[in-house]
């Protein structure tokens, strides 16, 4: 076996004490009092990407469907999103978010936003920039790898080059045999909200 590469090395130790900090973090802080960690992603997912299927929030997630459609069971009871008919195909259901919901979660981005900037208020403008680059690519390169596209976005991506927002069957509604929403490798993810 080969030494491996003494920057990797040093990646592997950050991210491993990257991950204590954000448990540091969040136990420190009462930013998610309003709206957990999964319920934030799930409304910052939809306010950035518009209204969306079971499966492609599953997907672009990396959620089992099934606990993506628990997170939507749960926000839907809570008035932050709403399930309506796809009006193209109406076995599917599209997730959109709610006026309270878009409330909700963009008083959780501001406060998440507030604690960044009093956490990095010293750094200087470029080296923020940097950073959200670099996580920006980091977190690029495990969807890349670890992410499925749902099988009726993989024509589309192979046909233009491009990475198109899914807009497949909900779970329920999709046959068991293209397992949809899973990863392509390891296990399959789960919410630890």
């Amino acid at each position: 076996m080969t030494r491996a590469d003494p920057a990797l090395d040093v990646i592997e130790r950050q991210t491993a004490v990257l991950m204590r900090n954000f448990e540091l973090l969040h136990r420190r802080t009462d930013v998610h009092d309003r709206l957990d960690r999964a319920q934030y992603l799930l409304l910052r997912t939809l306010s950035d990407g518009g209204p969306m299927t079971i499966t492609t929030l599953a997907c672009t997630l990396g959620l089992d469907p099934s606990t993506a459609g628990r997170q939507v069971s749960a926000l839907t009871a809570a008035g932050l999103v709403e399930r309506a008919a796809d009006p193209a195909d109406r076995r599917r259901w599209v997730v959109t978010p709610t006026a309270d919901g878009l409330r909700e979660m963009r008083v959780v981005r501001d406060r998440r936003t507030e604690s960044h900037a009093e956490l990095l208020g010293d750094w200087d403008p470029e080296d923020l920039r940097t950073l959200g680059t670099m996580l920006d690519r980091y977190n690029r390169a495990v969807a890349a790898r670890y992410l499925l596209t749902p099988p009726a976005e993989a024509a589309t991506e192979a046909s233009t080059g491009t990475v198109a927002r899914a807009r497949t069957a909900d779970p329920a509604e999709t046959p068991a045999t293209t397992s949809p929403g899973r990863l392509t490798k390891g296990p399959a993810a789960t919410s630890t909200d």
